[in-house]
């Protein structure tokens, strides 16, 4: 259902989702993140790039256990969501409500963004 990457060079969390999460999985998936982020030694700060381009929108359950899942989770200092779906766009705007979050139609320009330091400086 999902990949993670942790990239420390970049401080960087690469996730992919596959598929659709069963409300009842969702605490596994954040159970076994934030083991992981530990594990890895990331903190407050990295960089997000979530890749949602192979998974469908969330039924609303999921997206109920999800919130209760992260909502204490560290915050990241930039979220790059990749998605060419209108709806899972509609979907994510309404809960990730980040000044720092940005919606994109591909991996590439999400990662663009996020690695651009001229941008992060200006903001």
């Amino acid at each position: 259902m999902y990949t993670m990457r942790f990239d420390h060079e970049l401080n960087l969390l690469d996730i992919r989702w596959i598929g659709l999460f069963a409300p009842e999985a969702v605490g596994a998936y954040a159970e076994d993140l934030a083991r992981r982020f530990a594990a890895e030694g990331f903190k407050s700060g990295y960089l997000l790039r979530m890749d949602m381009s192979a998974s469908a929108v969330q039924t609303q359950d999921a997206v109920a256990a999800f919130r209760r899942s992260f909502d204490h989770f560290p915050a990241a200092s930039r979220i790059a969501i990749v998605t060419p779906s209108a709806l899972a766009k509609l979907q994510v705007r309404r809960e990730m409500t980040q000044s720092y979050m940005r919606i994109f139609d591909t991996r590439c320009a999400a990662m663009a963004w996020l690695t651009d330091t001229a941008d992060r400086a200006a903001a």
